[in-house]
Order: C-alpha cells, then sequence, then structure tokens
C-alpha cells in the first residue's frame, strides 16, 4: 500500500503572472503558500487482472487508452505505469472548485504515488515539471505553474517563472513571527461558489497570448505587488501586506467580469468594515475563498460567521507532496 499526500495552496502575491502566454514574454514572479490541508492518493496491487479507479466516480479499465480521468490516464502513460492489478483512489479534505490548487495537487500526488510504486526517485522540482507538462502540455489547460510547484515544495515560497520555462523556487526569508502572524490573522471563508477556473483563465490567458495592453499593464502591475508583498513580510509590516492585498484584489477584478459579484463584493465589504485590512479571492476567481488579513481576527470572523460564511482554520505545510505510507 502506498499512500501520498499533496498540500493546497494560497497566494499571498503576484498571482496570474505564472501563466506561460505572460512569463514567456516577461518573466512572471509570485508567492505563495501550502496549507495544511490535502489531496491524497492511495496505491496498491491486486489480484483482479484489471485497473479499478476510484475518484468522484469508479472506473474498471484493462488499458490506460480506456481511462476517462484525464489526469490519471496521462500520468499513467507518462510513467509507463502497467494497470494490470492495480487500483487507485482519491480524497480531498476540500473539494475541487474552490481555488486552492487542487487539480495540481491532485497531480503531484498522483504521480509522487506513480513514481514511488515503481521504485522511482523525483525530485520536488522534478516531480512540479512533471505535472506541468501534463496539465499544460499535453491536456492543454489554460493554467499557470504556481499549483503544482508549491504542492510539490510547500512552505512560503517565491517563484520566479523565466521566459525560457525554467523555475527558480526560494523559500520566503521572514522572521517566525511574521509566519505566526500570518497563521493567527489570514482567515479562510468559503463563499459557497464552487466553479471551473478554465474559464477565467481562459480569458486571461487568450487576453495575454493577444498582447492585450490592459492586461500586459495588469499583471505588470500585479507582478510588482508579488515584490512588494516581499518587502512588507522582510520589515514585518503586516499593515502594509494587508493594504495590497487590497490593491492586488481591486486590479484582480478588473482582468474579467466574471471574477466577482454582487454577494462577493458583500461580503468583502462586511469584511474591510469589521477588522480586515485587505483580502481577495484565491484562484481564478468566480468564487471558492475569500481570504482576508484582520487586524481583528475575532471580530471579523463573527461577523462573517454570522453572515452565513464557513471558515476553513489553516497552518502553513512545509512538507510538500510527500509519502506517508510506503
Amino acid at each position: 500500500m502506498i499512500i501520498t499526500r499533496s498540500p493546497l495552496r494560497i497566494s499571498l502575491g503576484g498571482g496570474g503572472t505564472d501563466l506561460p502566454s505572460y512569463y514567456r514574454k516577461h518573466g512572471g514572479f509570485l508567492i505563495a503558500a501550502a496549507i495544511d490541508a490535502y489531496v491524497y492518493i492511495t496505491l496498491h496491487k491486486t489480484f483482479g487482472g484489471e485497473a479499478i479507479i476510484k475518484y468522484s466516480k469508479m472506473e474498471r479499465v484493462t488499458q490506460i487508452d480506456a481511462i476517462e480521468h484525464p489526469i490519471i490516464r496521462e500520468a499513467l502513460r507518462i510513467t509507463e505505469t502497467d494497470i494490470s492489478s492495480f487500483e487507485m483512489a482519491s480524497m480531498a479534505d476540500i473539494p475541487a472548485g474552490t481555488g486552492l490548487g487542487s487539480s495540481g495537487s491532485f497531480t503531484t500526488a498522483l504521480l509522487k504515488a506513480l513514481h514511488t510504486f515503481k521504485h522511482h526517485v523525483i525530485n520536488p522540482a522534478e516531480l512540479a515539471e512533471q505535472a506541468c507538462q501534463i496539465e499544460l502540455d499535453i491536456l492543454k489547460e489554460p493554467i499557470g505553474k504556481q499549483d503544482q510547484y508549491i504542492a510539490s515544495f510547500g512552505g512560503l515560497t517565491c517563484f520566479e517563472f523565466h521566459p525560457d520555462d525554467r523555475v527558480t523556487a526560494t523559500p520566503l526569508r521572514v522572521d517566525k513571527d511574521v509566519i505566526y502572524d500570518l497563521e493567527d490573522n489570514l482567515l479562510l471563508f468559503f463563499t459557497g461558489y464552487s466553479r471551473s477556473a478554465s474559464v477565467i483563465l481562459k480569458e486571461l490567458d487568450s487576453k495575454s497570448k493577444e498582447n492585450d495592453d490592459e492586461i500586459t499593464q495588469n499583471l505588470h502591475y500585479v507582478k510588482d505587488i508579488g515584490r512588494r508583498t516581499v518587502t512588507a513580510f522582510g520589515q514585518g509590516d503586516m499593515e502594509k501586506f494587508g493594504a495590497l492585498m487590497n490593491e492586488h484584489w481591486e486590479y484582480k477584478k478588473q482582468r474579467s467580469k466574471a471574477m466577482s459579484n454582487p454577494q462577493i463584493d458583500a461580503w468583502y465589504q462586511l469584511a474591510m468594515k469589521n477588522g480586515a485590512l485587505g483580502g481577495k479571492l484565491i484562484g481564478a476567481g468566480g468564487g471558492g475563498f475569500l481570504m482576508f488579513y484582520a487586524n481583528n481576527a475575532v471580530k471579523l470572523r463573527h461577523a462573517l460567521t454570522a453572515a452565513g460564511m464557513q471558515e476553513v482554520r489553516f497552518q502553513f505545510d512545509f512538507d510538500g507532496t510527500r509519502v506517508l505510507v510506503q
């Protein structure tokens, strides 16, 4: 029996600049943080002579080409895994479509399990790039690279996305007090809306490919917010971080009319009146989780839970994608 897990993530600054259509021209930069909510994969050999694959549905197949789930199919192909007498199952702490990078976490956890199954050692950079190869290159998803990389590396990490497709990962160097402050005062609330990121990301990716000046300037500015966020963390200036989150949200909303809606805007205003210094929707937008940085976490928590929102508390994960049982 093999069990792997891969963390979900939040973005702390610079999100969107990891799209290949942007970083291949201008370079990208962002800060992401892995959190202690996970996607799990289990694998083991059976004696049935077929592959049993369980996710939100169950498949029984004898050939890889017959597998309906695209990521599972391509992960098995790329690792050249023999699926005779093979069983795989997945589960997650938080459902997909909520903006926390579950697809990248699923792919990295699956690949880690398959490489372990075949007694292969793979480092975090290789694991992330192989996950990106499946999702971006093979399946042509209009997504960026941050989810796969932060899931693989874990921690609070700065990523530089170079025009030649190289990715440089550097741990965010801050005092422990900053990390404790973030864990205490960053709050996640579920909007009640699950959505596919593809529609909004496809719009952003298309505009970036077409050299849309408005989108390009928007992402330039958001990249700069990411770098200013690093400076704020280094100085321990958490009020500045909150203001940068608010600034980021205003620019993020300009990318697409589908980014927000009247209910999300109302929750955001309620939060800003009750202890939040800044916030944003995590992920592509349109639903999922609202994240706020608060100078009064208790007041904010009471206001938003009273308004019907569900909080998900978290701490940071510093392990990245790992094998739990082998």
